[in-house]
Formats: C-alpha cells, structure tokens, sequence
C-alpha cells in the first residue's frame, strides 16, 4: 500500500525538522520546504494527501498560498499553522477551506492528531463520493430508443402531479428504475421513497406490515410499529407487485387510499398518511379482475396513470450503451479493470432474445466481467438455458397494450363519474375517488376522449358527452 505524503511548509528549520521526524515515526511520507512558491511548485510536481501550512512565510503569505493550493487540488486538506494565535486567522483560513488550525508553539502529538483526524476524514469524503457515484451510475436510465424517449415522456407527465401510477412490464425491464424516476421529478422528491415488494410478505404479516401495530396487539408485539405508509409518509411508497396482494387484504387497502389514512393494527384511532402511491405489476390485472383474483374497484383506484416499462427486445438499439454502462458500473464494483467489448462481443448480445431483459444483461455482462482474459468479454454463443419459473398462484398472464390501458382507465374514469353522479369535485366527488386533482382528472378526460363538448353556464354546471352518452358533472 502507498504510504501517504505530507508536505510542511513553514520558514522555521527547526518545525520543519520536527514536524518531518515525528510524521514519518508514523509512516508517512514527508518533504518539508521554506516558501509559499516552493509549496506551489512541488504541488504542480506532485499530489500529496495532505499539508501543513505556516501562515507567517517570507514573500508569498500562507493564506495567498491557500488560495492558490485550492485551486491547484481542491480536495487535499490543509492544516494551518500560527504563531500568533490569531482567531481571526483561524476563521478566515477555514472559511477559504483549511481543514483544521494549530498554533504554535506545536505540540508535536496534537499536531500528529490533527493530521491524522484530516486524512480519516478525507477518506470517509472520498469513499461517500464513490458511493453516491455508484448509486447515481445504479439508477441511471441509459439508452435513446423510440421507445425509451416515450417512457421518458409519460414519466415526465406523471411525476408533476399527485395522481397513482401503475406500471407495467415483465421482469427484470427496470419498474423500480421507473418509480424512483417519478419520485425523484415530483414535488415530494425530498421525502422517502419506500419500496414494498408485495410478493415477499407472508399473507399473515401483510397488514401488520403495511400498517403497523401497536404494543401488546398480538404474541410478541412487544413496542410500537410504524408501517410502510407511515414510513413513506410526505414521500412515495411504491407496491411492488401489486398482484400478489392477498385478495383479504385488498379492501383494507382499498379503505386506505380512499380515506388517507389507516390504523395500527390492534389500534383504534385513525392515522393521517400523505402518501404518493406507485405500483408495479408483471400481471395483466384487468384480466385478474376478471378472474375474480384482483377486486375491480382496487384495480382502478391504481390504474390513474398506466405507464409500461417496455421489455429489452423493444429497444434493441439500447444495447451497445447499456452494455457499455454495465461494463464500467460491474468493473468498478468488482474493483477490476474495464475489459473491452468486440464488434463479435457486441454483435452477440444484440441476437439474443434476453427474455429476463435488463437484469439477465447486466448479470450476463458481470459473469463475462469474472472471466474475462486478456482485456476481452467473451459470452457464450447461447445462452445458458433458464431454469423454470416458480409456480404463481394467479399464473403468468400477458402485459396490457398501451390501448388497453388506455380504455381501462376510460373504464375507471367513467364509473368514478357514475358513482358520484356526475360530480367532478368536492366530497365523494369522481377526482377523490379516483384520488387525482380535479385539473388532472379534467386533463385525462381531454386525453382519453371524455371531453368532446364542454359548455359552462352561470351556475358552473358542466355539460359534456361521453362513449356512454350525455352527463353533468358540477365544478366550483
């Protein structure tokens, strides 16, 4: 390992002699010199992991050369070092980026502290900066298909607005990438976001997991437990395969997002939640209702706004820059070197059907990554066959097509008006049943077709025709 270097500048022989011999019984590396300009010339020579700077220097002072060394290497700490005891001093070279402040007469050992408390934190710094990196290289949507450029704009339409979404695709195409997207371009993008996947939760903790429970409610409830909802509260909680969500359980949480809010379970009072609800789903959940797996008015109090997360073989123009990307993100995790991806290389990944989409790339080029020789991915002419999948209770079913959804949300819109009767706002009004403002309930009308003939008259009644005929709807 290399051993880290310090440079001390400061006018004094004998500190610098000091300061030298005491940093390197430590192990360090050291190169003591008397000047400003000499500092200055070394650092262009050189990196160094650290310096101690004296601020009193003949010529060049040592705030000027702290401006100059920020400009040099912004990240390096700087220890400044007084013989004056200067407070003003002190708060002025922090406040142009020193790191910590000593006074002379040095006392060797908190001065070794010092230094050794700056390059511990430079450290934790650096290794923060690679972890945001990695998670920001993680969740990055990488590609410019047709396709892509459209996801791009139903995300896009939805994030803005306070309305569900449920989106739509197989496994392994991104959905999670999809809802942290609508989260992150929304006005609750600075509350969490909570990822619950449906699918992991016993059916007899799904409740008590969702909603929490209080003390003494069950055997072993032994404290208070906030659920999801409370945990996403001001933020997002996204339902990840909303499909498996016990058929018991589903008018409980239908209750809690007609009412916006819920109760622990063994609990009485009734909690507010301000929650955004995203859901995911690999299932045609029209074709549950129908199959009496999934009820009807859940279903459509999550359908606001479908968005499908389109599979790989759609976007197969997508695949040189996702491989691209996987190679370097894979790379730096496994802590390797960037192998090189060939015209043949590449040309396989661009024939296969990759029916486990964007997570069998990237686990395919991680693999290729662990093998790799001579600086070159190399891939199976065929993929290994896929095991089967596991037994589902509701059974795989086919996606809906965007018209599909389209007239599904048609469908929703439509009984939401019939049960309010007519009423688009206010109490019990088709915009809170279906939990969506009342200007982005009137813009969805607009875009499914439900707005053909608008007329308003003195009294705010709005008069318009819908697929099933004519209907009044009151607006305040």
């Amino acid at each position: 390992m290399r051993r880290l270097r310090v440079l001390i500048v400061d006018d004094e022989p004998g500190i610098r002699e000091s300061l030298t011999g005491v940093l390197e019984d430590e192990g360090f590396d050291c190169l003591a010199v008397e000047s400003g300009e000499a500092c200055l010339e070394e650092l262009a020579r050189q990196a160094y992991d650290a310096i101690l700077l004296d601020v009193w220097l003949p010529g060049m002072d040592g705030l000027e050369v702290l401006a100059r060394v920020r400009t040099l290497d912004p990240e390096v700490p700087v220890i400044v070092i007084s013989g004056h005891g200067s407070i003003e001093t002190a708060v002025k070279a922090v406040r142009m980026g020193a790191q910590d402040f000593v006074e002379k007469p040095l006392a060797l050992e908190k001065t070794l502290l010092v230094v050794k408390n700056a390059l511990r934190q430079r450290k934790l710094e650096a290794e923060n900066r690679a972890l945001k990196e990695q998670v920001e290289h993680r969740w990055v949507m990488v590609g410019e298909s047709p396709v892509l450029h459209a996801l791009r704009a139903d995300i896009a339409q939805a994030a803005p607005s306070n309305g569900r979404v449920l989106i739509f695709g197989e496994n392994g195409t991104g959905k999670e990438l999809v809802a942290r997207a609508i989260h992150e371009r929304s006005h609750r993008r600075k509350g969490p976001l909570v990822r619950v996947n449906c699918a992991a939760i016993p059916e007899s903790l799904f409740e008590s997991e969702l909603f929490g429970y209080v003390r003494g409610a069950f055997t072993g409830a032994l404290n208070d437990r906030a659920g999801r909802f409370e945990a996403a509260q001001g933020g997002s909680l996204m339902l990840d395969e909303i499909g498996e969500v016990p058929l018991a359980m589903q008018p409980k949480l239908l209750r809690v997002l007609q009412e916006k809010e819920l109760e622990r379970v063994g609990e009485t009072r009734a909690r507010k939640i301000d929650v955004r609800i995203v859901a995911a789903t690999n299932r045609d959940l029209a074709a549950e209702v129908a199959a009496g797996r999934f009820r009807g008015d859940l279903f459509y109090r999550l359908n606001v706004f479908p968005i499908e997360s389109p599979p790989l073989r759609d976007r197969r123009e997508d695949i040189p820059l996702l491989a691209e990307h996987f190679i370097q993100t894979s790379a730096r995790r496994l802590r390797r070197p960037a192998p090189r991806l060939s015209e043949g290389a590449l040309r396989q990944l661009m024939t296969r059907d990759w029916p486990g989409n964007i997570r069998e790339l990237e686990n395919v080029i991680e693999r290729a990554i662990i093998l790799a020789r001579d600086g070159q991915l190399r891939f199976d002419p065929r993929p290994a066959a896929a095991a089967p999948p596991p037994p589902s209770r509701s059974g795989a079913l086919p996606l809906l097509s965007r018209a599909a959804m389209e007239k599904h949300q048609r469908d929703a819109i439509v009984g939401a008006l019939d049960q309010s009767g007519g009423r688009v706002s206010g109490p019990g009004g088709a915009a809170e049943l279906l939990g969506m403002k009342t200007s982005t309930l009137f813009s969805r009308m607009s875009i499914l077709g439900l707005r053909q003939k608008l007329e308003v008259d003195r009294s705010h009644l709005v008069h318009f025709q819908t697929v099933h005929g004519f209907g009044y709807m009151f607006v305040p």
